[in-house]
């Protein structure tokens, strides 16, 4: 499976978490709370108009994230 980042998915694919790879612990933490977890199935609901944030479905919930947290999330993308 391709490991590609969060932000480059279009609406509508789905992927499972890979891993984070900001430099951040504070950030990593603060994402691992709000359920983005290695082996976690997500999928990217929309964009906002301007690009910035997006909408993600994760553990049955909805999640608005920055586009440059996303960019931090690997996810082995689901094929088409």
């Amino acid at each position: 499976m391709n490991e590609v980042t969060l932000s480059t998915l279009t609406p509508g694919e789905r992927g499972t978490i890979a891993r984070i790879t900001t430099k951040t612990s504070s950030v990593r933490q603060r994402l691992m709370e709000m359920g983005l977890t290695k082996g976690t199935a997500i999928e990217l609901i929309r964009y906002a108009p301007m690009g910035d944030p997006i909408e993600v479905r994760v553990k049955g919930y909805r999640l608005s994230l920055r586009k440059l947290e996303a960019e931090t999330v690997l996810v082995h993308k689901e094929p088409s």
